[in-house]
Order: structure tokens, then C-alpha cells, then sequence
């Protein structure tokens, strides 16, 4: 009997479609995985207990001949996205308990597309951290070794799809927040182009850099994920009405003749050879079926992560100002007075990491300080802006860079490191300052037995372009599984 949960989900819908099993089916084998393998992974925060409804309402679509490459097949969202029906925490004390009025505008995508909401999965508390720890309710682990991270803040997303506890799943990428995980996870993570995907319903860290994006075992099936949920949405005033291309087609249209662009920046000390081997390879087989490398710079990139964290932090401390715990949130009790209540409740709600980032954050925008700290950033992220441009305009198709400088390191082993940690999204947070997408695909492992992964960037709704690309990769290395 074949295990539906180590399908992909293009292979999920040729089953459907040739009637050989249900949405029912699919998605109870995809609950019995969960219930039964993630106790030591902790992905997901909660499961949908009308999920199996779901599905039998997607069978129903595809008895009388309707439905779409997402019917009747199971997708896990990262609890930073509003679900009318689920808790949305964003894996924070602060809003347990929490349950938004209307869904995110991707989660009502996905179910006019008729997919299956699964589940929420884990993440950093707030989207703020690069490997899941920062969880209010508990780290994820790595799957491929229970003793490594994840990656973050998309953590529980990459790690419930290398699992095979769903086919897909929904994360969103504010440095990296997507991208990293699925290279410490071995799967395929797309970050759009800022604009792309509606942000309307996603619990805002950073709005200027914020995007949702898919997680996927194939370049294929995020290319289907994306086309579900990419276009125009009135209810986000940022999202672009700029036409939606055929991903799917873009996969299977090669690479013969694109120009790949490596930034000499991106191949300096402190990266793992491991990973720029893993690199290199790709670069080769890109090479091999047609494309052409060079060597280019990107001279600002070395500002990028104090521009980044400079940035992040104040549109953070700035969004988070609204978690008062009078409209909503978890109140501290006893308080006497009102300032006593917000700096009790709002000191017990946020973890650690959430209080420092608030603290920069306030710290940048504060009077005296603004355009000496902040306004100097968005400076310094323009120059980052027009280094891309310029190698663009020059005729580049796309960026192989390396996605994170090691591969997923061991539980707590950064965790009391800051900077440590914050220099892990040294490769992934330019693409956030410059709004530009970005794709992660797997390319073995390492001689220990963990993901290794390239990353792949292009110019603004060039997605297409990242998925020839990512597919031309995927048919040398295709992506394994944990045992």
C-alpha cells in the first residue's frame, strides 16, 4: 500500500485525478503522521480539527469534475497568519487565546482553491529569530537530527514538510525567514517579490520587508502553491497589480542561455566549505544545461546586516506598540494603574527576543537618534537596492549565492549569542531590503548527513526565472528525506 504522506502533492493530484484516493484519505494519512512522528519535532502548534471536513467537501469538487491543482490537498500555515477558525498566537504568550475575525487573504486563497488547512505550525515568537527557539511553546527540531535546528522563524513549516507531515505549507520570509529554513530542512522555500503575495491577515514584524511565501518538496509544487495565492488583493494597499505569470510552465523551460551572476561578496570568509561546495555544484550543473556564470559584485553587502537589523527592529517596535492588552492579548493581573498594566503585561507576554528587538527598534526611531541610526539605514538599503539594479540592467538573469554560511546547527548552540545568530541572514536579508524573490533548493548533504542547499535570486516578478532555474537544479539533486 503506497504511504500517501511521501508523495508530493503534484503526485497527490495525478491520484486525485486518476481516482485512486480521496482528499479524505490523504488527509487523514497526513493527521495519523502528525499524531504520530511530531512529538519530538513539536512543527505544528495545533492541528484543524475540521480538516477532515475539508477534505470531504474537497471530494465533492472533484467527483462532479471541478477543481484545481491545490484541491483536496493538505497545507500547514505558519501561525503568523490569521485563520477565523484556528488560534493565531504567532507563538506568543502575549496573544493565546487569540482568534482573528476574518482569515488572511493566502489562507482564503487557499481554500477557493480548495486545499485543506492542516494545521499551524510553529515558528520564533513574532517571526523573530533564525531557529525556532524563540518559541513561547517550545523549539522545533530538525528532522534529518533532533539535535539541530530547524532554521527560522518558518521552522515548523520546513520542518512539518521534510517530515512528511504535509505536502506544502505557507511561511513568511522577513530576512531570510523562509529561505534558511527550508536549506536547514531540505526543502524548496520561495520568498516572492515584495508585493507579490497579498499581506493583508499576516501579524506584522517588519512591513517594508515582511512577504508569505510557499514551502514545498519540489520546485514544482511551490510554483503551484505560488499561483494559488499571488495576484492583486484590495485589502493590502502594498500588494502590486503587476499580471501573474504561468509558474508552472516556467519549470519546464530550462535554463539554455540565462546569465547566472555569483556575487565575489557572497564567497568570503566564514563561509562553510560544505556549503559553498554545495554551492559550486549547482553553479556547474546550471553550467552544463546551458547557462552562463559570472563573476559579479555587490559591493554594499557587507552594510546589509546592520541595515537590516536597524530597519527590522524599528518597524517592529513600532507594530508591536499595539499589543496594549486592553483590545486584545493576555492582560497581567493586579495592576493598579494603567502604566503598570502595560509594562506588566506586555513584560510577561514577549519572550527575550521579542523585548530586545522592541528596545532597538525604540532606541532607533527615539528623538536624537532617528537620522543618525534609522534614517541612515534606509540610506544605506537604497545603495543595496541599486547594487542589484545595476547588475540586472547589465544583462544578469539570476543570483547563486549561498543561502545560510553553515548548515543547521545544534539546539542552544546560539541561542545565548545574539550576533551570532543575527549573522546567520547574512546571505538572505539583502533580498528583503532590495523586495527582491528569492528560491532555496536543496543540493545534498553534508558528509554528516544534513540538507545543503543554493539559493537563487532575480530581479523584481522575475519568479519565473528562479523556477527554471530551481527545477534545472532539482533534476541533479533531487531532494531526499530524513529517516
Amino acid at each position: 500500500m503506497t504511504d500517501l504522506t511521501a508523495l508530493s502533492a503534484a503526485q497527490l493530484r495525478r491520484r486525485l485525478a486518476a481516482g485512486e484516493t480521496s482528499a479524505v484519505e490523504i488527509t487523514r494519512a497526513h493527521l495519523d503522521a502528525v499524531f504520530a512522528r511530531d512529538k519530538d519535532l513539536h512543527s505544528f502548534l495545533r492541528v484543524n480539527p475540521e480538516a477532515e471536513d475539508e477534505a470531504a467537501r474537497a471530494d465533492v469538487i472533484l467527483r462532479t469534475g471541478g477543481g484545481g491543482p491545490l484541491t483536496g490537498i493538505p497545507v500547514a500555515v505558519k501561525d503568523n497568519l490569521a485563520t477565523s477558525d484556528l488560534e493565531t498566537t504567532c507563538a506568543s504568550r502575549i496573544l493565546r487565546g487569540f482568534r482573528p475575525l476574518r482569515d488572511a487573504t493566502v489562507v482564503a486563497r487557499l481554500r477557493e482553491a480548495g486545499a485543506v488547512v492542516l494545521g499551524k505550525t510553529n515558528l520564533d515568537e513574532f517571526s523573530m529569530g533564525s531557529s525556532t527557539e524563540s518559541s513561547s511553546f517550545g523549539a522545533t527540531r530538525n528532522p534529518w537530527n533532533l539535535e539541530h535546528v530547524p532554521g527560522g522563524s518558518s521552522g515548523g513549516s520546513a520542518a512539518a514538510v521534510a517530515a512528511r507531515l504535509a505536502p506544502l505549507a505557507l511561511g513568511s520570509d522577513t530576512g531570510g525567514s523562509i529561505r534558511q529554513p527550508a536549506a536547514f530542512c531540505g526543502v524548496v522555500g520561495l520568498k516572492p517579490t515584495y508585493g507579490r503575495v497579498s499581506r493583508f491577515g499576516l501579524v506584522a514584524y517588519a512591513s517594508s520587508l515582511d512577504q508569505v511565501g510557499p514551502i514545498a518538496r519540489s520546485v514544482e509544487d511551490a510554483a503551484d502553491l505560488l499561483q494559488a495565492i499571488a495576484g492583486d488583493d484590495e485589502l493590502d494597499s502594498t500588494c502590486s497589480d503587476e499580471p501573474v505569470q504561468d509558474y508552472s510552465a516556467a519549470t519546464r523551460l530550462g535554463v539554455e542561455g540565462l546569465r547566472v551572476g555569483m556575487p565575489r561578496e557572497y564567497f568570503q570568509e566564514g563561509l562553510d566549505p560544505e556549503v559553498a561546495a554545495a554551492v559550486q555544484s549547482a553553479a556547474e550543473e546550471l553550467k552544463r544545461q546551458g547557462a552562463r556564470l559570472e563573476d559579479v559584485s555587490l559591493p554594499h553587502t557587507r552594510y546589509a546586516i546592520p541595515t537590516y537589523y536597524l530597519v527590522a527592529t524599528a518597524e517592529a517596535s513600532s507594530n508591536l506598540s499595539r499589543y496594549d492588552a486592553i483590545r486584545y492579548g493576555v492582560r497581567a493581573p493586579d495592576s493598579v494603574r494603567l502604566d503598570e498594566m502595560y509594562r506588566k503585561s506586555r513584560g510577561s507576554g514577549f519572550g527575550d527576543e521579542v523585548q530586545r528587538r522592541i528596545m532597538l527598534g525604540t532606541y532607533a526611531l527615539s528623538a536624537g537618534y532617528y537620522d543618525q541610526f534609522y534614517g541612515k539605514a534606509q540610506r544605506v538599503r537604497t545603495l543595496l537596492c541599486n547594487d542589484f539594479r545595476e547588475v540586472f540592467d547589465c544583462g544578469i538573469d539570476l543570483l547563486l549565492t549561498p543561502p545560510s554560511p553553515t548548515p543547521a546547527f545544534r539546539l542552544g548552540e546560539k541561542s545565548k549569542d545574539p550576533l551570532a545568530m543575527y549573522l546567520m541572514d547574512v546571505y538572505t536579508v539583502t533580498a528583503n531590503l532590495a523586495g527582491l524573490p528569492g528560491l532555496v533548493v536543496p543540493v545534498g548533504q553534508t558528509e554528516s548527513g544534513l540538507p545543503l542547499a543554493a539559493q537563487l535570486l532575480a530581479g523584481r516578478f522575475r519568479e519565473d526565472l528562479l523556477f527554471r532555474a530551481g527545477a534545472a537544479i532539482e533534476q541533479a539533486f533531487p531532494a531526499g528525506a530524513p529517516e
